[in-house]
C-alpha cells in the first residue's frame, strides 16, 4: 500500500512538472492552434478597449438601476429562449433523453414560468444543459480550425462561427421586427456582460498573459463541452503517463 502511495505521489509530481513546463514554454513559443496570433492579439486589444469604455460602464449602470429579481428574470428569459436551440442540438447529437428534458424545460418555463422569466424547471429537477451547433459539428468529427478573435464578438473558431450562425436561425428573436430585435439582442448583451463583471475582474488580476489565458480557457472549455467532460488525453500526455508508470515499476516503487 505504501509503495502504491509513493508511486501515485511521483506520478502526480510528474504531471505538475509537465503543466509548469507547458506554462513556461507557452510564453516563448507560438501555439499551433493559433497561427493568426499577431492579428488576433490586435483584435482582442480593440475589443478590450471597447469593453473598457463602453460595455463595462453600460453593464455597471445596468446592475445599478436593475433590481436583482429583474436582472435574474432577464437572464432566465434569454436562457429559456436558448433552450430551443439546445433541444435541437440534443437531437442532432442523438442525445434523445436529454432532448426530452430540455424540451420539457422550455415548455415548463414558458408556461408556468411566465415566458421564461422564472426558472421553474430547475426547481423541479430538470437540469439545464449547454449544447450548440458548434458542439454538434465537433461531435460529428469536424475539426475546429484555427483560433480566431473577431471584432465585437470575441473568441471563436471557424467551426464555432458557423455554429453560431446556425443557432441564430433557431432563435425566435431573430424573426421579430427590427426595433424589437435590436432592443432584445442589446439587452441580452448588456445583461450577459453584467453577469460576468466579477469573473473578468478576477481574470484581469490573475492572468499574466490575458490573451493566452482567454485563448486557452476558450479552447479547453469547447473541448470539454463537446466531449461532455470526458476529454481524451493528448498523445504527449498519454506517453508521459506511460513513462511515469514504467519508471515507477523499474525503480521498484
Amino acid at each position: 500500500m505504501e509503495n502504491k502511495t509513493i508511486a501515485t505521489t511521483w506520478k502526480r509530481a510528474g504531471w505538475m512538472a509537465l503543466v509548469l513546463l507547458g506554462l513556461l514554454g507557452g510564453c516563448a513559443s507560438t501555439d499551433p492552434r493559433d497561427p493568426l496570433e499577431p492579428v488576433n492579439r490586435k483584435v482582442q486589444a480593440f475589443n478590450d478597449t471597447l469593453d473598457d469604455y463602453l460595455m463595462k460602464p453600460l453593464a455597471r449602470g445596468y446592475q445599478w438601476v436593475t433590481p436583482d429579481f429583474v436582472d435574474q428574470g432577464v437572464t432566465n428569459f434569454f436562457g429559456n429562449v436558448k433552450d430551443i436551440a439546445v433541444t435541437a442540438n440534443d437531437l442532432l447529437q442523438f442525445k434523445f433523453k436529454q432532448s426530452g428534458q430540455d424540451a420539457a424545460r422550455f415548455l415548463v418555463n414558458t408556461t408556468v414560468g411566465v415566458a421564461g422569466l422564472i426558472d421553474v424547471a430547475s426547481e423541479i429537477g430538470l437540469e439545464k444543459h449547454d449544447e450548440d451547433f458548434g458542439q454538434t459539428l465537433g461531435v460529428w468529427g469536424l475539426p475546429p480550425g484555427p483560433y480566431l478573435v473577431l471584432p465585437f464578438l470575441g473568441p471563436t473558431t471557424p467551426r464555432d462561427g458557423v455554429g453560431s450562425v446556425a443557432d441564430g436561425f433557431m432563435n425566435p428573436i431573430a424573426y421579430t421586427i427590427f426595433p424589437v430585435k435590436v432592443g432584445l439582442f442589446g439587452l441580452r448583451t448588456v445583461d450577459y456582460r453584467a453577469d460576468n463583471l466579477s469573473s473578468t475582474e478576477i481574470l484581469d488580476q490573475a492572468a499574466l498573459d490575458r490573451y493566452a489565458f482567454i485563448r486557452n480557457a476558450y479552447l479547453q472549455r469547447r473541448e470539454y463541452l463537446i466531449h461532455d467532460g470526458e476529454v481524451p488525453l493528448d498523445e504527449e500526455f498519454e506517453e508521459l503517463e506511460e513513462e511515469l508508470d514504467e519508471g515507477s515499476g523499474e525503480s521498484g516503487i
